[in-house]
């Protein structure tokens, strides 16, 4: 996006906790989203930078989605044509000794962040799962399952030198030997038609209207987040995800009633995620009023509806005599219209709403609503 997300701030009451002082820890950067309602909270940073700043023995579930370091000349079938694999340079490798560290640093700062009986969930391909798995080894994690997810319609393999890459792995791992994770085993097994569920997970890629606010190269669909959050956490826990991404861990859990952390470096990244996830935050009803005009010239009443005629309906050309643009102003709190107001632009709302008695109310949303009207 050209613009970067404008930072909310809520209430001082509400503001999120700086964990800065006895333990040493930084404090934590202003959010670039904050909903105190439902306790979501969003950060531009390196995740390291973010991680450092929480305090210990926070978390209770973490998921994470890192680097997979294919971006490296490579080339894919996407939507049946050959494209290079270029994800981005976040996701060009360093070589395997330096990506392996980035790997045990991240983890050992998801690490000190879980509480103890927490647990994390690591997706990748064999580009970087190895490395993560070995990673939590040397870290002390206690392995609990390699998840096998298996995508029903992956890309072709164009070289024909390999089988069809159809599959990624989903490492879970609780923070250490002595913790008791957290496990939904009957919800699952429900889910699984009365039977033990196996640790091979059949969900479609994410669907279109997952994608409806634009795409994300490595996009995880909602389903599968939804089994995990459901699997290993209950509501009112506090989720983190450091690559958060398009959003969706962050949308999943809002979904399910939990607290969610998200992290991304990305300021495109960032955009979409927030579309995502303030289409689902702020359901507002706007009533919009009818307007009646006389504008027929004709002494005796006549048809001009051209129901008759459906070919000049849809050649039909009328002239702009008006255009309204009204600005509601949505509350962070109360999440209902606190202002609205027609303008020109936005920048005209917000000097409007700055000079108006409600100035004072923190705000999440704006909605433009654009009206035309045209004579026939």
């Amino acid at each position: 996006m050209s613009t970067k997300p404008r930072p909310i701030q809520p209430p001082p009451d509400e503001r999120p906790i700086t964990f800065a002082g006895a333990d040493g820890h930084p404090p934590l950067p202003a959010p670039a989203f904050r909903d105190p309602k439902h306790d979501i909270t969003i950060y531009q940073a390196d995740c390291l930078e973010i991680l450092a700043a929480l305090p210990e023995n926070h978390v209770d579930l973490i998921f994470a989605d890192p680097p997979y370091f294919l971006s490296n000349g490579g080339i894919t079938c996407h939507a049946g044509r050959m494209v290079s694999v270029d994800k981005g340079g976040w996701d060009r490798s360093r070589g395997p000794d330096a990506n392996h560290e980035f790997n045990r640093a991240w983890l050992a700062a998801c690490q000190r962040v879980l509480k103890p009986n927490g647990t994390i969930w690591v997706s990748g391909t064999s580009h970087v799962i190895h490395s993560v798995g070995f990673a939590m080894q040397q870290l002390g994690f206690k392995l609990l399952n390699d998840i096998s997810w298996v995508k029903p319609n992956p890309p072709p393999n164009l070289s024909c030198r390999y089988f069809t890459h159809a599959t990624e792995t989903i490492i879970w791992a609780a923070k250490d030997l002595k913790s008791k994770h957290k496990f939904h085993y009957q919800a699952m097994r429900q889910e699984a038609g009365g039977k033990q569920m196996k640790s091979v997970w059949n969900i479609r890629p994410p669907e279109p209207e997952e994608k409806r606010f634009g795409k994300h190269p490595t996009q995880k669909p909602l389903a599968l987040l939804d089994r995990i959050l459901r699997a290993s956490s209950d509501p009112g826990d506090l989720i983190l995800d450091p690559f958060s991404g398009s959003g969706t861990t962050v949308l999943a859990a809002f979904r399910l009633s939990r607290n969610a952390i998200g992290c991304e470096l990305s300021g495109e990244s960032l955009s979409l995620s927030l579309r995502r996830i303030c289409s689902d935050l702020v359901q507002v009803e706007i009533s919009f009023s009818c307007y009646q005009f006389s504008l027929d010239l004709f002494s005796d009443p006549m048809d001009r509806s051209n129901t008759a005629n459906p070919a000049a309906m849809s050649s039909f050309t009328g002239k702009l005599v008006r255009t309204e643009r009204t600005f509601y102003f949505i509350g962070a709190a109360q999440r209902e219209i606190v202002f609205t107001v027609m303008a020109m632009d936005l920048e005209n709302a917000w000097r409007d709403f700055h000079s108006s008695k409600s100035s004072g109310i923190p705000i999440l949303f704006v909605i433009k609503s654009e009206t035309e009207i045209y004579l026939a």
